[in-house]
Parts: structure tokens; C-alpha cells; sequence
């Protein structure tokens, strides 16, 4: 079997600093670190007192599932608990990204995710963990499908927009730059479709940069974010504008992803040379750096994030 593709809205380029994917959800990492020395007890509280925030347990789902031994203590709890749909759902992701990685067949994370499905018909997270299983090979279910099975869940689900916009990001690389292009409109639509107060509003900004990293990785642009004059045209100065003045007005603290969306904002406004701006933004972000965008398109994450932080707040 070949190797999967890198993750949705990743660079290749291996970083070289650790990154934490429960940003700053301390009581996700107490119960990881509880996962860890098999103490599953502490995730199915955990699990409990997340109840349906649909962001929020797709976040910690995710997260707990990147762990190498999270599978086997899934597993564990389920025969302790054969009806937990919280086992269920956290075994069948677990086994996505363990596909994802190359360390399981897909259908055996797409199966487990069904069954996940079938304990927990309301909750979306199923369906993320086979949204997710799109990017192993020879993945045969319908991207969009799959999406519309999150959405008709939780309308505004942070996770499974981001993917879809990565996703789509991909299409007709080898065409150019195109300000038309369909990621452009699939994230307006979102943004615009979701409430006022939804921190879809930044997806426009999002889609920018997976645009740019396709771009950039076809050889359209180059590889120097801040040279590719991307973020610099009159239709991405109104995105950028947009999306900061969302930011201003309704700063979602308590979102389990928000630190996912001020990277992308704090490294657009970066690009775009707004300086002062994208210091307020890294002074939110502190040290909550996510891979995506800053590898874009094959960049150490960490350094380019260190550097552009460094400029911002004018201590290059």
C-alpha cells in the first residue's frame, strides 16, 4: 500500500516542533494524559460533560484518537460497556486516523464509524471520523455526502468546514489562480449561511490559504507566502477586512477551534502586511500555534510562525 496523503490543510515538510492539538482545552489533556496509562474512566467523563456541544466533542474525539494506544483502550471500554456510543464513536475515529497513518485498513475505521453512527444517530462525529477517512486511498465515499450527513447534524459544524474547504481547495490544481474558483464560493455561502456570531465568518480567510497552498504546491505561485502576493489583490484585502472586523465584534473565547481560525487570520494578515493587526492576533494565539497555515505549502510551521510573530510585534 502506498503512503496516505498528508492531512487535510498540511504541509509536508515534518516540523520539527511537537504541536499540541488539544490547544488549550486543559481538561482534554488531563484526560488524554489519563488515556494514556489506561484510566478510560476519565474519558468517559469527560465525554459526559461535553454532552451534544457537536464542536466541542468532535474536537476532543479527535484529538484523544490521534493517540497510538487510544484504539486498544477504546476497545477495553467498549466490552465494559458494549452500548456506549461514547466508546463507540471514540473506537471508530481512533481507527481513522490509525487508517490515516497507515497502521489500519480503511474499512475497518469506515465500519466502525457506521456502528458508531447507528448507537449515536444525532451526533455528527461519526460522520466527521469518515469525512476525515476521505483522505486515505482509493477512499470511495462521496465527500459531499458525507458532509451533508455532519450538516444535517449541526448545521455549523467548525471541523467538518474546514475539511470541506481544504478538500475542495484541491480541485483543478493544474488551472491556476481563479478568483472564481468553487472553494471561494462554497466558503462565502457558509460564512453567510451561518449565524452572526458563528466563527464560520472566517472560513472565507481559510479557503484563501488552502488555495494558496494548492497553488503554491502546483508550482503557480511561489513557495515564500509573503511573495506570492496572494493575500494582497483587492478581492482578499475585502475577505481579510471582513474577517478581522468579524473578530473585533464577536471573538468566540469559548470555542474549542477558535485558536484554529486566529492562525489563519493572524498568518493572513501577516501575508497582507498588516503588521499591527496580526500582532493583536499573536498576542490571542500566545503559544497555541496550529500547523495549518504557517507549513503552507512545505514550510517548517514552527519557524515560520516564530518569524512572522517576531516581525509582527516588531522584535525581528
Amino acid at each position: 500500500m502506498s503512503p496516505p496523503p498528508p492531512p487535510l490543510g498540511r504541509g509536508r515538510k515534518r516540523a520539527a516542533h511537537a504541536f499540541d492539538s488539544a490547544l488549550d482545552d486543559s481538561e482534554l489533556v488531563t484526560a488524554r494524559a489519563s488515556l494514556a496509562q489506561g484510566r478510560w474512566q476519565a474519558v468517559r467523563s469527560l465525554l459526559v460533560r461535553t454532552g451534544d456541544d457537536w464542536d466541542r466533542r468532535g474536537h476532543r474525539v479527535t484529538v484523544l484518537a490521534e493517540e497510538p494506544h487510544t484504539a486498544a483502550w477504546a476497545r477495553d471500554w467498549l466490552l465494559a460497556e458494549p452500548e456506549s456510543a461514547d466508546a463507540a464513536v471514540l473506537l471508530g475515529v481512533s481507527l481513522v486516523q490509525r487508517a490515516l497513518r497507515g497502521k489500519d485498513e480503511p474499512e475497518r475505521a469506515r465500519e466502525a464509524c457506521r456502528s458508531a453512527a447507528g448507537l449515536a444517530p444525532a451526533d455528527p462525529t461519526p460522520w466527521l471520523g469518515l469525512l476525515l477517512l476521505e483522505r486515505t486511498p482509493g477512499g470511495q465515499e462521496d465527500t459531499v455526502r458525507l458532509f451533508d450527513e455532519v450538516r444535517s447534524r449541526h448545521p455549523d459544524h467548525h471541523h467538518a468546514h474546514h475539511l470541506m474547504v481544504a478538500r475542495l481547495a484541491e480541485r483543478r490544481a493544474d488551472a491556476g489562480p481563479d478568483p472564481l474558483h468553487e472553494v471561494y464560493d462554497f466558503a462565502n455561502w457558509a460564512a453567510e449561511q451561518a449565524p452572526a456570531d458563528s466563527p464560520l465568518a472566517i472560513l472565507p480567510v481559510v479557503a484563501h490559504a488552502e488555495r494558496y497552498r494548492v497553488l503554491a504546491a502546483a508550482g503557480h505561485l511561489p513557495a515564500e507566502p509573503v511573495a506570492a502576493g496572494h493575500w494582497k489583490g483587492r478581492r482578499a484585502r475585502q475577505v481579510m477586512k471582513a474577517a478581522f472586523d468579524w473578530w473585533l465584534e464577536w471573538e468566540q473565547e469559548g470555542h474549542p477551534r477558535r485558536l484554529a481560525d486566529l492562525n489563519f487570520l493572524a498568518h493572513a494578515k501577516y501575508c497582507e502586511g498588516r503588521g499591527a493587526e496580526a500582532a493583536a492576533l499573536f498576542h490571542r494565539i500566545g503559544d497555541h500555534v496550529t500547523p495549518a497555515p504557517w507549513s503552507f505549502p512545505d514550510r517548517d510551521a514552527y519557524t515560520a510562525f516564530r518569524i512572522a510573530r517576531a516581525s509582527a510585534l516588531g522584535t525581528a
